[in-house]
């Protein structure tokens, strides 16, 4: 009997001859779809071999839908935007990066069409036109957002590619002297001189200062606690919830020459009731950024700081006022509401008795300073 011919492998896909004289390659993918390659081929042999990489893709399970990055960018973000269970904050951050800086190049490109060379072009002509924090900040963004589309198989890789291009390199924050913290509140005022001491001395951010009301006061112990958050958006809109990190939520011990001066705002300017609002405007509004801003812009020239120096930066002072006392890395980071995961590897815990410590040393170092002579003799009796 004689053998049997060996049966011959069943050609994948199919190739045909256009009118043109080029060769088209097409196949049926794994999805039950008919896909074609994105280009003709000069001759069959070409394309051929071009199904043949297709096949061997499909065979080692890495092949991908050539059209599942046509989608667009745009609609893309918006999406991720909403399913990634972000804080109000962030999004507000992520509106303002994506709007200014990565939507006007972008958003009206699919996917697969933003390419490596696109977003180099995209970086320096960003470099050229804002600073390289932000060009930072957005090239971070624009690479988790395309990341996201990697996973979701809808581009093969990232195509943000560039190294250290999502690295800040800020420069260091300016640092107020003990002296131009008490001028910053001379000059703004009896309303919000006390806002502006708890920022530098108990180093509260500014959302965490909007929300205290006078339940979070122990006049007993000078101690503030901190439960809550109140940052403003770019609209206006107030978002009140959670402190900005999960150490955020604490009790920070003052030092005692914050006692008078808080006693008398508690007097003179908070709201009225238990809940009452610690900081509100002259016409009892809760307290808003846009208003306090320029009260805070006019004190900074009065008093010679230079125009970058943000009422966050009052936080620089007290800061480096508590390392100054000596105060274990825990401690400080449990006053300024610091969280890490490296934080959470130091095997070092923080009491209210360490707090309070930390608190009279810096009562100490304060009173030291405003009892020298000359200038800073002004401030001796406030202290």
């Amino acid at each position: 009997m004689a053998a049997r011919k060996p049966q011959r492998r069943r050609e994948f896909g199919t190739v045909r001859k256009l009118a043109s004289g080029r060769w088209q390659a097409r196949y049926l993918g794994p999805d039950g779809q008919r896909h074609k390659a994105p280009e003709t081929f000069e001759t069959k042999s070409d394309a051929q071999d071009w199904l043949n990489l297709v096949r061997a893709d499909i065979e080692r399970s890495t092949w991908r839908d050539p059209d599942a990055g046509a989608v667009n960018f745009e609609k893309y973000t918006l999406r991720w935007l909403e399913e990634r269970g972000l804080a109000p904050t962030t999004v507000d951050r992520y509106d303002g990066l994506l709007r200014l800086h990565i939507l006007p190049t972008f958003g009206g490109k699919n996917l697969d069409e933003i390419t490596s060379p696109s977003v180099r072009t995209w970086r320096a002509d960003r470099l050229k036109a804002t600073g390289a924090t932000t060009v930072a900040k957005s090239y971070r963004l624009l690479k988790a957002i395309l990341q996201t589309a990697v996973d979701d198989d809808m581009l093969r890789s990232n195509p943000c590619r560039i190294k250290g291009a999502g690295k800040e390199e800020a420069d260091e924050r300016p640092t107020a002297t003990i002296e131009q913290v008490f001028d910053l509140a001379d000059a703004m005022g009896p309303r919000w001189r006390l806002m502006v001491l708890l920022g530098a001395f108990a180093s509260l951010r500014p959302e965490e200062l909007a929300e205290l009301r006078r339940h979070s006061v122990d006049l007993d112990e000078c101690s503030l606690r901190v439960t809550q958050a109140s940052p403003e958006l770019t609209n206006g809109r107030r978002v009140t919830g959670d402190p900005k990190t999960r150490a955020g939520k604490r009790t920070v011990y003052m030092p005692d020459f914050l006692l008078p001066e808080l006693r008398r705002h508690l007097q003179w300017f908070a709201e009225k009731g238990p809940d009452g609002l610690l900081f509100i405007g002259e016409k009892g509004a809760p307290f808003r950024r846009s208003t306090f801003g320029r009260k805070w812009r006019k004190a900074r020239t009065k008093v010679g700081m230079p125009d970058n120096f943000r009422f966050y930066d009052l936080r620089h002072t007290g800061n480096t006022l508590a390392a100054d006392t000596g105060a274990k890395l825990k401690d400080l980071m449990v006053r300024a509401g610091q969280s890490s995961e490296r934080a959470q590897l130091i095997y070092q815990h923080s009491t209210a008795r360490h707090q309070r410590r930390l608190a009279q040393g810096i009562d100490v170092e304060v009173r030291q300073q405003m009892r020298k002579p000359d200038a800073e003799g002004r401030h001796a009796e406030k202290a």
